[in-house]
């Protein structure tokens, strides 16, 4: 595992070299299946003089294309839904007509989409407009095996690929404080080096393909396990006739203390849920996470009973809203168990 917090500049882009051109076939030998173009080296990102395309303008995507045409990038967004772009375009940015046409234009892509299933398709398209020495770094939170099928598209078009899940939320990706978890191309790693530092805090480097997938999908299985029990936690408190307020005090001055019940814990105490992170993304990564220890028969006990209650949540029309809000999952079983 490499960590990289250095400035860009220290980070030089690595080189791939081109495929060097074969024998010509003998007679009556058996034909090589065609392969796939060599991916030629992606320049070295560099504010003015590079093209940055960003694909998914959401909550994150937003905050993370903005950040990239602050810092002097200039950017290429397509969304789904255009009207979304409005605001980037707004700022400078040029807005595409397609997925194919952002990758197309631009020298690296980013993708930030909201499922594996929307991963795969828009990859589909942005694969159009890729051509070697160009860099497609997919941000989204996804199995390792629709990476694997990403960075095959990606391939097939000459071109080089990055998954790059990142750990935060609304916050800190207005911030420029997201952690990416990269995995892949290493020569396109050391490239994206300064739209990754202007996006984020830090940058880790796990490996080959999948690698960053796994160590996203951990981390949230852990962090919307632990939700679910602070939720509990906060349920339970105000049963036994204690002051919530006094709880969050209490545990944040131990070592139980984490950042997200500060963060959550008064809105939840009110009973407000914004959308920092959805409810729903938080059990699709749950339930990824739960399919990937399933297939290596790994039990995953406490998080397959936090999966139970995003589900609840979900059902109850609570999916939009912050992941916090699996808190009303919470409640609403109290309230059975009283009738």
């Amino acid at each position: 595992m490499v960590s990289v917090t250095r400035p860009a500049a220290a980070r030089p882009a690595g080189q791939i070299a081109a495929a060097a051109p074969g024998p010509r076939p003998v007679a009556g030998a058996r034909r090589t299946p065609p392969q796939p173009p060599r991916a030629a080296a992606v320049p070295t990102a560099e504010p003015g003089s590079t093209t940055l395309g960003f694909i998914g303008i959401g909550i994150m995507g937003l905050a993370m294309a903005n950040n990239l045409l602050k810092a002097g990038y200039k950017v290429v967004v397509w969304n789904r839904n255009p009207a979304k772009c409005e605001p980037l375009r707004a700022a400078g940015a040029q807005v595409a007509s397609s997925a194919a046409e952002a990758a197309a234009t631009a020298d690296i892509t980013f993708a930030m989409l909201s499922d594996p299933e929307a991963a795969l398709a828009v990859a589909q398209d942005v694969a159009k407009g890729l051509r070697p020495g160009k860099g497609y770094v997919d941000v989204s939170t996804v199995d390792a095996a629709t990476s694997a099928a990403v960075s095959k598209l990606a391939a097939a078009a000459g071109a080089s690929f990055l998954e790059a899940p990142v750990s935060g939320s609304k916050g800190p990706a207005e911030a420029g404080q997201l952690i990416f978890l990269c995995a892949g191309d290493r020569p396109l790693f050391d490239a994206a080096a300064g739209p990754l530092d202007v996006m984020g805090k830090r940058a880790f480097y796990l490996g080959p393909v999948g690698a960053g997938a796994h160590m996203k999908l951990v981390v949230n299985m852990v962090m919307g396990s632990m939700m679910a029990a602070f939720a509990e936690g906060l349920a339970l408190s105000d049963q036994l006739g204690l002051s919530q307020q006094d709880m969050l005090e209490v545990m944040s001055l131990g070592a139980i203390n984490a950042p997200m019940f500060a963060l959550k814990g008064p809105a939840m105490i009110k009973g407000s849920y914004p959308p920092a992170f959805p409810l729903k993304h938080q059990q699709k990564d749950l339930r990824l996470a739960l399919a990937a220890a399933d297939a290596r028969g790994q039990p995953l006990a406490v998080a397959a009973a936090a999966n139970d209650l995003y589900i609840r949540a979900k059902g109850a029309g609570r999916g939009d809203e912050d992941f916090s809000a699996v808190l009303a999952a919470v409640l609403q079983q109290q309230q059975q168990g009283q009738q």
